[in-house]
């Protein structure tokens, strides 16, 4: 299986500009830059789609981990925060910290943090990713 995605980009560093789209087209054109990415300005980049796979990777992961248990989520919240950092030889992405909220019936919370925890390492962006990954789970009712 391939899943394809693209970039294209115009111009300068600080002045120009791009736009990233996926095969699917839930992604057509959408325009990222400088600003997006380094200032809080209009557009997307690529630290904030990183995050949403890696919250959708998990979540989808977390929720076949609990299945091959026995549960059922009514409900997995992801959210994940990507720090994106200048180091000595350059910019990095060093850190995905998740934060989870699940409601599961019937599970406890030690049933519930393992098998969070082996989602956490076994969903294939966080393998992926070269980056510290932590996490706050928690069971909601």
């Amino acid at each position: 299986m391939i899943k394809k995605a693209w970039a294209v980009w115009k111009g300068s560093f600080k002045e120009g500009g791009g736009t990233m789209s996926t095969e699917t087209g839930v992604l057509k054109e959408a325009p990222y830059g400088f600003k997006s990415r380094f200032e809080g300005g209009p557009g997307t980049n690529p630290e904030e789609l990183i995050g949403a796979a890696h919250a959708g990777c998990f979540s989808m992961a977390f929720s076949v981990m609990l299945g091959e248990a026995g549960y059922t989520a009514n409900s997995i919240e992801t959210r994940a925060d990507i720090t994106f950092e200048k180091l000595a030889e350059g910019f990095a992405i060093t850190a995905s910290h998740l934060t989870v909220a699940a409601s599961i019936p019937g599970i406890d919370a030690s049933k519930f943090a393992e098998i969070a925890n082996r989602a956490k390492a076994g969903c294939p962006v966080s393998k992926l990713l070269n980056a510290k990954i932590s996490m706050d789970a928690k069971l909601v009712p």
